[in-house]
């Protein structure tokens, strides 16, 4: 017997067969408060005049006009601060995909403690993620990353992900050490895709999925977060919950047990 619906069913088929998800943000307000939030902290960060009053996401797909390559990763770190210092981010980050997290981790859940931000500027080769798994370097496998682009992302201007079902085929070149994350990605390019998600959707992807970004040739940058969630009972691996996770949404007959202790 199915215990899914007809909606938790497909999204569930569709994860286990890619390794990812790519849907629609139900949450709109808080997708919107995480973009004003930005557009707030840009404002500040570059007194720019008129840079507010913009187009929604030309102020971030047009940034790489007032920041040179040289500058962008301390302009991307104090980005970064200001977004983790604010009360209420985690809660919206989680709301945007909440409905999906329910259906492919489950609804007690423990959060990334700092969520990443990610700016890539056209033509720059300095914010490269070379091909490759979390779960190579030692992560759980029980985590999933929700990443939200703040403009729309498509072929550079995105990541790609590995064919789930070529997955045999990097046996090989596990074997020879001398091959770098580079080769190996020139080697197996054609099993790749680019994926597109726009703003207002949201991506969730298994992080054990061979995964990258190459050079930005599109016109635009690119603007994207991440966080990774796990059941807050699942293996920790070397990121542990205190430390890496915090938890986020316990049910009471959870609290109760942690301090049950029998009687005597």
């Amino acid at each position: 017997m199915e215990f899914e619906n007809k909606l938790e069913r497909d999204c569930i088929n569709e994860f286990m067969k890619q390794g990812y998800v790519i849907k629609n943000i139900q949450n709109l307000n808080s997708l919107n408060w995480i973009n004003e939030e930005f557009r707030q902290i840009i404002q500040k960060i570059l007194p720019i005049k008129n840079l507010y009053n913009n187009n929604d996401q030309d102020i971030f797909n047009q940034i790489h006009k007032h920041v040179k390559p040289k500058n962008l990763n301390n302009f991307r770190l104090k980005i970064f601060s200001e977004i983790n210092k604010k009360k209420h981010f985690k809660y919206h980050y989680y709301k945007i995909a909440k409905e999906y997290l329910d259906i492919l981790v489950g609804n007690e859940l423990a959060i990334q403690s700092r969520i990443n931000l990610s700016v890539q500027l056209p033509n720059d080769k300095s914010s490269l993620l070379p091909f490759h798994a979390d779960t190579w370097s030692g992560v759980s496998p029980y985590e999933i990353v929700v990443w939200l682009p703040l403009v729309d992302c498509f072929n550079t201007k995105s990541m790609y992900f590995y064919d789930l079902n070529k997955m045999s085929s990097l046996k090989k070149f596990f074997k020879n050490k001398s091959f770098s994350s580079s080769k190996i990605f020139n080697l197996l390019k054609k099993n790749v895709k680019f994926l597109k998600v726009k703003f207002g959707q949201v991506l969730i992807f298994d992080q054990s999925i061979p995964h990258g970004n190459v050079v930005n040739n599109e016109k635009e940058t690119r603007w994207s977060m991440n966080c990774r969630f796990k059941g807050i009972f699942t293996p920790y691996a070397d990121k542990r919950l205190g430390e890496f996770f915090e938890p986020i949404s316990l049910k009471p007959i959870s609290i109760k047990a942690l301090k049950y202790k029998h009687p005597k």
